[in-house]
């Protein structure tokens, strides 16, 4: 899904009480979309997670993504990967 349907519907699961985080290929996108937790990836579409032969660096992403659930509220955030 792109990342502007995936954040719209983020929002509107965060509304109904359920928790979400977006990974989102297209940071400008989301930027305008203002979903309430994101990780923005530099990787081309179709690699959400990056290289398929990388799965340390997957398990890092996800749990990245995973830890913004973490984050004081109300959104929304938006966060670089790599962080730092």
């Amino acid at each position: 899904m792109c990342t502007q349907s995936v954040g719209l519907v983020a929002g509107g699961l965060e509304e109904r009480g359920i928790a979400t985080v977006c990974v989102a290929l297209v940071r400008r996108v989301a930027v305008a979309v203002r979903p309430p937790r994101a990780l923005a990836v530099p990787f081309p579409f179709g690699r959400p997670l990056g290289a398929a032969d990388d799965p340390e660096g997957q398990r890092a992403l996800v749990a990245a993504a995973l830890a913004l659930l973490e984050a004081p509220g109300p959104g929304p955030l938006l966060v670089d990967w790599p962080a730092g």
